[in-house]
């Protein structure tokens, strides 16, 4: 008694707040998805400061009911009982056994619609990240009694990112929900401007449409008139007549068969010996006499469904009741289309050019190595291989990835280049004009290359990460982005190509390759070594490859058989490119990545397509073509 006493200020000075829950309470005590609207709208139209608060308690299962008198409390476990905290002030008011509450636990609807009107009270709440939260829900389930509060945010938005955000999403909100038609149709204007999936989501909103059948053109805002045969068949407009107007259903064979299986007598149907039911013809006449006799519904016949379907007209009606509404919308969604198809053949093209750097990359080291020598080394994908392994292994080393990036590229070119000088001098030279030998001895060499690498690290995948710096993607806007790491190789690649392009061109060592290449006996006539320069040609490209492949492993798997992967693409970047030429290795590179590219995006769903179509294009290609897109120039062009 005296605790009563005691705790009565406190429930005084809660009244305000008590009061509206009492006059709720069968609602709240036992709250559900459809009856629970009306309290929702009465608390959050009272004002009260307290009201944010309550409602997030009863969202989180934290209310309780007072069994004696039916008050509410806010309630947390302690030594014997439950302590109870008013819901205006946040104070502790007593303590009660727990079997003298009863906990208030709403149900996964009724909690969307706390959370739904709670909504507006984050939109302000000091915490960003509940300010976050609150535009997710809003963007997950958007209303119209939205607008007004996610409106009133804006201006005291103190981050400059959410507040751009709050404004792209009450211009989606004006544009469903706006008071006025010139409202909606502004915002309409400036989604037209907007590529994000979000935006063009709010346009199909708009355009919405149902399909009706009427004897008379409706009063209502038409998107299209449908034709029964082009637009839509007979039988689709018939089943909108019977699931719309309540007209009979056209009846299956199944449906006749079952119905005269079930009314069979003494061997007849109908009248009908069941002997004789061996034609469709027949059974429809039975089930005829049966529903004249009014065993059985009357059969919608072909020639009454078609007349039924003649004296209606069918319509896409959009939900959107203003027509000038939905003039903008569609008029904003053709613009928007528009322009999301123009930036995605520019996303199309970014990534062709990406393909096209990562195949110049593995092919390049190849095309001096096949130009020079003439060799058809299928041994080239394990030095990829090999340069990701090495990438790797300083990794294990050196745990700062960018130093690890850094040490790794001219490790792997050192290691790859040592192990292409020791498989020329092994193997190579001794098998120079016997094309056939060399493709079976290095198509050897790879497999037990391969079979090293498993030995050494295993069956698994190994990761290859890159530094932080090349995380995430350049968003250039919602439909256009590429990543960092395509960047990285793309820029790589460049890099590369200048250098060899320095070293062909400016330095003796690539005078000296040029004439190789060109006329192998001249060169010989002029002192230069042609063993020694096939060495350092061969060392040099499988060096080459050896740094593509630190860079591949950045984003694809490193395991023994990723060279696999690029070695038929490297082969056909060379030929289709011209052989022993880099500008040629470029434009190769460059024709396969775009048709590539070209045929996933007009079939994305089958990469394998794209793989087969390119193949049969190189295959017609070098027919009409056989040197490659630039050929070798010099009397070794004729050999």
């Amino acid at each position: 008694m005296a605790l009563a006493l005691l705790c009565l200020p406190a429930l005084l000075h809660a009244q305000d707040l008590q009061t509206l829950l009492q006059s709720h309470q069968k609602v709240i005590i036992k709250p559900s998805r459809k009856s629970v609207g009306p309290a929702l709208d009465a608390l959050v139209a009272s004002g009260l400061p307290s009201i944010p608060a309550f409602l997030e308690h009863w969202q989180g299962k934290e209310v309780y009911n007072r069994k004696e008198d039916g008050l509410f409390f806010y309630a947390r476990k302690a030594q014997g009982g439950f302590e109870l905290v008013d819901v205006d002030t946040g104070e502790v008011v007593g303590t009660a056994d727990a079997k003298a509450l009863k906990q208030i636990k709403p149900n996964g609807g009724v909690r969307k619609e706390i959370a739904s009107k709670l909504v507006q009270f984050q939109l302000s709440d000091p915490d960003i990240e509940r300010r976050i939260a609150a535009l997710v829900s809003i963007t997950q389930k958007p209303g119209a009694n939205q607008l007004a509060p996610l409106t009133a945010s804006i201006e005291g938005e103190t981050d400059p990112t959410l507040k751009l955000r709050k404004i792209k999403l009450a211009n989606y909100l004006t544009a469903r929900f706006g008071e006025t038609t010139d409202q909606r149709v502004a915002a309409i204007e400036g989604i037209a401007k907007d590529l994000s999936v979000d935006g063009r989501a709010v346009l199909s909103q708009i355009l919405q449409t149902q399909r009706i059948a009427s004897e008379t053109a409706p009063d209502a805002n038409i998107a299209k008139q449908l034709q029964i045969g082009k637009d839509v068949t007979v039988e689709d407009a018939y089943a909108l007549l019977v699931a719309q107007n309540g007209y009979t259903a056209k009846l299956s064979a199944n449906d006749i068969r079952v119905a005269l299986e079930a009314n069979v007598i003494d061997g007849k149907v109908g009248g009908f010996s069941v002997l004789k039911l061996d034609s469709l013809a027949e059974r429809h006449a039975a089930y005829d006499a049966l529903a004249d006799a009014g065993t059985v519904p009357e059969r919608m016949t072909t020639v009454a469904m078609i007349a039924a379907v003649e004296a209606h007209g069918f319509y896409d009606v959009y939900d959107e009741k203003d027509a000038a509404v939905t003039d903008a919308a569609l008029k904003a969604q053709s613009a928007v289309q528009t322009r999301v198809g123009v930036n995605q053949f520019f996303d199309i093209s970014l990534d062709a050019i990406s393909l096209a750097s990562i195949y110049f990359l593995a092919a390049v080291g190849l095309a001096i190595t096949f130009g020079v020598m003439g060799v058809i080394n299928m041994a080239h994908g394990e030095f990829i291989m090999m340069g990701a392994y090495t990438g790797y292994v300083v990794q294990q080393f050196i745990p700062n990835y960018t130093a690890s990036l850094i040490v790794a590229l001219p490790l792997a070119f050192a290691v790859t280049f040592a192990a292409g000088v020791a498989m020329e001098r092994l193997v190579i030279r001794w098998l120079y004009n016997r094309p056939l030998e060399t493709l079976l001895a290095t198509f050897g060499i790879s497999v037990a290359l391969q079979q090293l690498a498993k030995n050494i690290f295993g069956t698994q995948a190994r990761p290859l990460t890159s530094p932080g710096w090349l995380d995430g993607a350049w968003i250039i806007n919602d439909v256009v982005q590429i990543s960092y790491i395509r960047i990285a190789i793309f820029v790589l690649a460049l890099m590369f190509l200048g250098l060899l392009l320095f070293i062909l061109k400016k330095t003796r060592l690539g005078l000296e390759v040029r004439a190789v290449t060109q006329n192998p006996r001249m060169a010989s006539s002029m002192g230069i070594n042609p063993d020694k320069i096939k060495m350092m040609t061969f060392g040099l490209g499988s060096g080459i490859a050896g740094i593509a492949g630190v860079a591949i492993g950045l984003f694809a798997k490193v395991t023994s058989e990723m060279g696999s992967d690029y070695i038929v693409q490297s082969f056909m970047t060379v030929v289709v490119g011209g052989v022993g030429n880099v500008w040629g290795t470029l434009a190769g590179a460059f024709m396969i990545g775009t048709f590539q590219k070209g045929v996933e995006w007009l079939n994305p769903s089958n990469t394998l397509a794209a793989q087969t179509y390119m193949i049969l294009f190189i295959i017609l290609f070098i027919q009409f073509r056989p040197k490659g897109i630039i050929a070798l120039k010099g009397r070794a062009a004729g050999d």
